[in-house]
C-alpha cells in the first residue's frame, strides 16, 4: 500500500500545486519550513546507506567518474545555454543554473530500480554526488550564474552542509548502529518523504501565486529541456563508450534526475521565490519522465528476456 501511494508522487506534487494556487494562503507562511523539511528528506536517505556505498567508486571506479563528471561539468553548462537561448530573466536563469549544479536525485534510485538498472551504482552515485555537492554546487553556481545575480559561495556552503551533508551523515551513522532498529522506519520513510517534497512544492507555488501564470510557460520548457538533455547525455554517452545497456540506463536516470528540493531551499534562501520555480516544477517533472522512461526500459528489458 505504501509503496502504491509513493509511485503516485507526481499525481500528489500536481494536486499540491493545484492545491496551492487555490489556496497561496496556507502554505506560503510555510516558508520556513523548507529547509527543515528538506534536511529531513536527506536524514531518510542517509539511514539508507552505508560506508560501503562511499567505497565503492574505489571498485568500480569508470562509471562513477564518468557519472559524476556528466552531473557537475555537463548538466550546468546546459542549464546556462539553456537560461540563455530562452532568455530567462536572471532570477529564473539562477535558478535553472542552481538546479543544474545540483548533485542527484534520491528518487532516482527507485527509478533505476523500476527500469532494471544498476541499483548498487545508482546508489553511489546519489551518496557521491551529494557529498561532492558540499562545494561543487556552490563553486559552479558562481561560475554560471555570477554575472548576473550575486552568489554568496561560502554562506551557500555552509547551507549545503547543514541541509545534505550533516543530515545524511547522521542517516549514515544511525543505520550503522540501529540498523535492524531502524526497518520499520525505513519502511514508511520514501511516503514521509513523498509528503515533504509535496509540501516544500506547495510553499514555492504559494509564494509565487501572483506571478505563476506570467512565467511559468518558459520556466516549464526550460525544465523539460534540461532534462531530457541530462536523460540523453546520461544515456549515449556511455552507450558511445561502449558500456553495456544496464549501466547507460543507470546512468541517464542519474545525470538526469536532480535534487530538486536542494535547488528549491537554496534558491530561496539566497536568491527569490521566483528562482525556487525551475526546482519546483521539476520536482514535478522528473519523476514523470523518470517513471516514462522506467516503463519504457522495463518492457524493452521483459522482451528481451521472453
Amino acid at each position: 500500500m505504501l509503496i502504491r501511494i509513493t509511485r503516485l508522487f507526481p499525481l500528489w506534487a500536481v494536486a499540491g500545486s493545484l492545491l496551492a494556487l487555490a489556496r497561496p494562503e496556507w502554505f506560503a507562511p510555510l516558508k520556513p519550513a523548507i529547509v527543515p523539511l528538506l534536511g529531513l528528506v536527506m536524514f531518510g536517505m542517509g539511514i539508507t546507506l552505508t560506508g560501503q556505498n562511499f567505497l565503492a567508486v574505489l571498485r568500480r571506479p569508470f562509471p562513477v567518474l564518468l557519472g559524476i563528471s556528466l552531473q557537475f561539468l555537463v548538466m550546468p553548462f546546459a542549464a546556462w545555454l539553456i537560461a540563455v537561448l530562452l532568455g530567462l530573466p536572471p532570477q529564473l536563469g539562477a535558478g535553472l543554473i542552481l538546479l543544474g549544479c545540483c548533485p542527484g536525485g534520491t528518487a532516482s534510485n527507485v527509478i533505476c530500480y523500476l527500469a532494471r538498472g544498476d541499483v548498487a551504482l545508482s546508489i553511489t552515485l546519489t551518496a557521491v554526488s551529494t557529498l561532492l555537492a558540499l562545494v561543487a554546487t556552490p563553486l559552479l553556481t558562481l561560475l554560471y550564474a555570477g554575472q548576473t545575480v550575486p552568489v554568496p559561495v561560502l554562506d551557500m556552503l555552509l547551507s549545503i552542509f547543514r541541509i545534505i551533508f550533516l543530515p545524511v551523515m547522521l542517516g549514515v551513522i544511525a543505520n550503522h548502529f540501529l540498523h535492524d532498529r531502524l526497518r520499520p522506519v525505513r519502511a514508511v520513510f520514501p511516503l514521509i518523504s513523498v509528503v515533504a517534497i509535496v509540501v516544500i512544492i506547495a510553499i514555492i507555488v504559494a509564494l509565487n501565486h501572483d506571478q505563476l501564470l506570467h512565467m511559468a510557460g518558459g520556466v516549464a520548457v526550460a525544465v523539460v529541456a534540461h532534462n531530457l538533455f541530462g536523460l540523453s547525455a546520461g544515456y549515449w554517452v556511455p552507450r558511445w563508450l561502449g558500456r553495456e545497456p544496464r549501466e547507460c540506463r543507470t546512468l541517464a536516470i542519474e545525470v538526469g534526475m536532480q535534487n530538486s528540493g536542494l535547488a528549491v531551499a537554496l534558491a530561496v534562501k539566497y536568491f527569490s521565490a521566483a528562482a525556487a520555480l525551475p526546482g519546483a516544477l521539476f520536482s514535478i517533472w522528473h519523476n514523470l519522465s523518470g517513471s516514462f522512461m522506467a516503463g519504457y526500459w522495463l518492457r524493452r528489458v521483459q522482451g528481451q528476456e521472453t
